[in-house]
């Protein structure tokens, strides 16, 4: 395994704990997990490796970023040394399956059956609008019945003032592309609500994000 074919995000590093800390409370021992817009494979290789019940199923838009993915799915000792309470060893992950590259806005996804939980970090606010409905409307398709969606990112509350930091981020984030923005958490109920699922919980997370998680409407909390 090269740092050549790894790619590396600062804020994934930063937030991948915060997120499997809640992901073990709101998940089962075991199941099956497709994750959304899985980036460099930092997120799906740290989730795998500490919650070893769960076989992860990783996606990415960028075709550019599959190899990424996938050698974060092969552990070396320097991964093993990050992470002693850890059971893998070094070599593939066993409970992770080759990344496939994934459009949410498509009518259908590239995958079979049903998910015990479907995941998606940092995908809302850094792509165009279409996607959340897309995200909503695929999740509503591919969830099993008991199953969760999680995400995780900054929400505009419309009862809240943006804070400074995500004004910031924000406008930051429609220099790298106009179609991108903080979107509104009544949206992303709403749309959830049309895919037939609704909002169980929300979760404050450091810098100001956010993790919702999304069941199907009917599931008795």
């Amino acid at each position: 395994m090269t740092d050549t074919v790894r790619l590396s995000s600062p804020a994934a590093e930063r937030n991948r704990q915060p997120i499997l800390d809640v992901l073990r409370r709101v998940l089962p021992p075991s199941g099956r997990a497709l994750e959304i817009a899985s980036g460099s494979g930092q997120h799906v290789s740290w989730f795998a490796r500490h919650l070893p019940g769960w076989t992860w199923q990783p996606t990415e838009f960028a075709a550019a970023s599959l190899p990424s993915i996938a050698a974060w799915s092969v552990l070396d000792e320097a991964d093993l040394a990050e992470s002693p309470s850890s059971a893998a060893g070094t070599g593939p992950l066993a409970n992770v399956l080759p990344p496939l590259q994934l459009d949410v806005c498509a009518p259908a996804w590239p995958v079979a059956g049903a998910f015990d939980a479907i995941t998606c970090a940092n995908m809302i606010h850094a792509s165009p609008p279409a996607t959340l409905p897309g995200l909503m409307q695929g999740a509503g398709r591919h969830l099993a019945p008991a199953g969760v969606l999680v995400t995780y990112g900054p929400y505009i509350l419309d009862d809240e003032p943006l804070t400074p930091s995500n004004v910031e981020f924000d406008a930051w984030l429609k220099t790298r592309d106009p179609s991108w923005g903080i979107r509104r958490l009544a949206d992303a109920v709403a749309h959830a609500r049309h895919a037939g699922l609704r909002l169980r919980e929300r979760v404050a997370m450091p810098a100001n994000n956010l993790m919702l998680v999304f069941e199907r409407e009917g599931v008795r909390a």
